[in-house]
């Protein structure tokens, strides 16, 4: 019995660690990326802390946890694939509906590469060495890639999902709403109104009702700007137009927030401000999957604010967080640090197959 406590306190310390750089992490800073890589690696903490109170039972507890392991990844290719032809007969066959498609093709590939890598040298006879050494080099590179970019984005995801579900504060003194196109020139689109009520949600929960700041400018196809369509739909939706002032100036998500902030100090400093003295509260709502990319932009303009994403159709996630993903790492510090980790992951394999 003394040995089972302490091997469960023991477990339970590591896992408290890392569960408490993560919230030291997410208090200082939400939109931080490397919370992707805390989140991570404190789930994969309780794994020992689980078989820890497994105790006799703790080979069961492993094999369990290794059988859902595996069949998930078995499953994520399949999951993707699916998705994609659902995303090319629901929004047609452009490049940016694909991504889940290819996506899930390239990790079925790096699936097969990894059984291949894994098996070759079980039928082969010779030393094992010699025999990982005559597998194709773009196996392993392909395998090993595969893993490295699943492990990546599977950390981003659940990142992503997270935010969403952690506690956050409720009163705000304005809400700003990113635009997100208009069809036909003028109609709010599905994702647009998803977000706009969401908004609308927060508003009627808020105890002293906020500013909303429905923000987006006139793109080349669009009749109004975007946001101007916004706030009629505010206003339609029971929101008083006193409490409603649009930004229709931007082209991007940074010119929204830069072009919002404005309008807040602006009313701040004007005659009959919402908010009086200190620091405003503001909420930024936008599509679940794009409230990490939103904050970080609003970090680098020193603009504080809460995140609040919008629910979309479960088909458009994986796809929309599959954009994120790259366009977060086509930033040049992350990109940087991606290749970095990836190089350093091939490195190994690369020296015992070729050295």
């Amino acid at each position: 019995m003394q040995n089972y406590i302490q091997g469960v306190v023991s477990a339970l310390i590591l896992a408290g660690i890392f569960w408490g750089i993560l919230t030291v992490s997410m208090i200082r800073d939400r939109s931080r990326y490397r919370n992707c890589t805390f989140l991570l690696l404190a789930f994969l903490s309780l794994i020992p802390l689980i078989t820890a109170l497994a105790g006799p039972y703790a080979q069961i507890a492993v094999l369990v946890i290794f059988v859902l392991a595996g069949l998930l990844i078995l499953m994520v290719p399949v999951l993707l694939i699916y998705n994609g032809f659902v995303m090319m007969r629901r929004e047609g066959k452009r490049f940016k509906n694909l991504l889940s498609l290819l996506f899930g093709l390239f990790i079925a590939l790096g699936e097969v590469s990894a059984f291949l890598v894994v098996w070759l040298p079980q039928i082969r006879r010779g030393p094992a060495r010699d025999e990982f050494r005559s597998l194709p080099l773009l196996l392993i590179l392909i395998s090993v890639s595969a893993a490295y970019f699943s492990l990546c984005f599977l950390s981003f995801t659940a990142y992503s999902w997270f935010l969403q579900r952690i506690p956050r504060r409720r009163d705000f003194d304005y809400i700003i709403v990113l635009g997100a196109g208009l069809i036909d020139g003028t109609k709010i689109s599905r994702l647009l109104a998803q977000r706009l009520d969401k908004a609308i949600e927060v508003w009627k929960k808020d105890p002293t009702p906020p500013v909303m700041i429905p923000s987006g400018g006139q793109g080349g196809d669009e009749k109004i700007p975007e946001g101007r369509a916004m706030a009629e739909y505010l206003i339609a939706h029971g929101i008083p137009q006193k409490s409603v002032i649009s930004e229709e100036r931007s082209r991007t998500t940074s010119e929204n927030l830069k072009f919002s902030r404005e309008l807040i100090r602006s009313d701040i400093a004007g005659p009959n401000p919402m908010h009086v003295s200190g620091r405003p509260y503001v909420a930024i709502v936008t599509s679940n999957y794009h409230v990490c990319r939103a904050l970080r932009y609003a970090r680098r303009m020193d603009f504080r604010a809460t995140g609040i994403g919008s629910p979309v159709a479960a088909y458009y996630w994986p796809s929309a967080l599959i954009r994120e993903f790259a366009a977060i790492h086509a930033e040049k510090k992350h990109a940087v640090i991606f290749l970095a980790g990836w190089l350093l992951c091939l490195l190994p394999f690369i020296v015992f197959a070729v050295g």
